[in-house]
Formats: structure tokens, C-alpha cells, sequence
């Protein structure tokens, strides 16, 4: 999305269990934590995460969430969708030239369709939140940026996602640019997330790395 001047992405998780005699985990007090992957524009952040999740998948893991994909018509970026690890897919935003008004939620030129959003991703959220404890699932969350976070529902599905006891959460933050977002710097801060730096040159190696991590955070 963009070029190297324009603002990357992160994967985030959350933490894996305190040890006896440590205090709660900065992520959350018990869920495991994967970590996060800094990705900028048009290094291939869909693909990566796409990958991970059919490598997840092919071995037999619990895995839900969605992610984020532009829509382009004749060559063009009209906007973004977002399509659940289940196959549903819905706006997320698009490209208007109408002046804003009161009621709209922009970014840019696109402005951002919260009732779709929301309906695709907090029944999810939910369902991951409700799960058993049995065997930790993960949670793919593509991406936490300007356009998800005016939902305060998605705010607070997140937080009780990072805080649950049996999921690991691979995410995308935005690389700080700007005016600080909230939900981002209080993610980038925990000390049990794990940041990936991801570039071109890396991008095909690390998937390793990030498979052994979710891995390891799921013991």
C-alpha cells in the first residue's frame, strides 16, 4: 500500500502466560503473545500474512480473523475490503470526492464504512473471545490503523482479545507517524509483544521465524 516513504505496518500478538512469581504480562494477564511485523507500503504484507495463515491452517491449528485488501478498478486504488479467514468480505472504505460531512469517518480521500467493518469483525472478534481454553487458537487482526480504530467496539474487542487466556494474536500496527494513536502505542509498549521488522529483502525468509513464534507461544 504506497511506497517506502509511507507509513509501515507491525505484526502484533499477545503473551504467553506469567511465569509463578512474575507479575501480569504488559499484552495481557495470560493470552500468549506472538509478535508484531513492521511492513512498509507495498512490501508484500497481505501476501506475508496470507502465507502464514495458510502454513497455520495446513497444520491443523485453530486459526480465525481477517485482513485488509485494496480494491482496484482499471489500475487504480478505489478503496479497501476486508475479508474474514472464513471468506466473507465487505467494504472497509473507499474513495470519495464528496466533501465531508458530519457523519463520515475519513481518512484521507477514503472514507470509512464503520457499519460494514463492524459487522464482519466484532462477531469474530466474539466468537474468539468465547472460546474454550482447551487449545489456543490463533487470531489474525490485519491491520490496527486510522480507518479500524474509529470503531470503539473494535477498541475494546481488541483489548479483550489481548486479554484472553487462549489465544495468540498476529497483527499489523502502523509504524508511528504523526499524531500517536492510542490503541497502537499501547500495543507497541507491552513488553510481551515480539516486532518483527519486515522488508523486501527479508520478507520471504522470515516466514520461518514467524511460524516458529506463534509456535513457541502456543506451548
Amino acid at each position: 500500500m504506497g511506497n517506502t516513504t509511507a507509513p509501515a505496518h507491525s505484526w502484533v500478538p499477545p503473551p504467553r502466560p506469567p511465569q509463578a512469581g512474575n507479575g501480569p504480562s504488559s499484552l495481557s494477564a495470560h493470552p500468549p503473545t506472538l509478535g508484531g511485523h513492521r511492513l512498509p507500503r507495498g512490501v508484500g504484507k497481505t501476501t506475508l500474512i496470507q502465507k502464514v495463515t495458510q502454513a497455520l491452517k495446513s497444520s491443523g491449528i485453530p486459526i480465525d480473523g481477517f485482513y485488509t485488501e485494496e480494491v482496484r478498478e482499471g489500475g487504480r486504488r478505489t478503496g479497501f475490503d476486508v475479508v474474514t479467514l472464513s471468506g466473507n468480505r465487505g467494504p472497509l472504505s473507499r474513495v470519495s470526492s464528496n466533501s465531508t460531512s458530519r457523519c463520515e469517518y475519513r481518512v484521507g480521500q477514503y472514507v470509512v464504512d464503520l457499519v460494514s467493518f463492524e459487522g464482519l469483525v466484532l462477531p469474530m472478534l466474539r466468537n474468539v473471545n468465547h472460546g474454550g481454553d482447551t487449545e489456543r487458537r490463533i487470531c489474525v487482526i490485519d491491520e490496527i490503523g486510522k480507518m479500524e480504530l474509529f470503531s470503539q467496539a473494535f477498541i475494546q474487542a481488541v483489548r479483550q482479545t489481548l486479554a484472553g487466556s487462549g489465544t495468540v494474536v498476529l497483527g499489523t500496527i502502523p509504524i508511528p507517524k504523526g499524531k500517536p494513536l492510542d490503541l497502537v502505542e499501547e500495543i507497541r509498549s507491552r513488553k510481551d509483544v515480539k516486532v518483527f521488522n519486515v522488508s523486501k529483502e527479508n520478507r520471504n525468509s522470515i516466514l520461518q521465524d514467524i511460524l516458529a513464534a506463534v509456535e513457541s507461544c502456543r506451548k
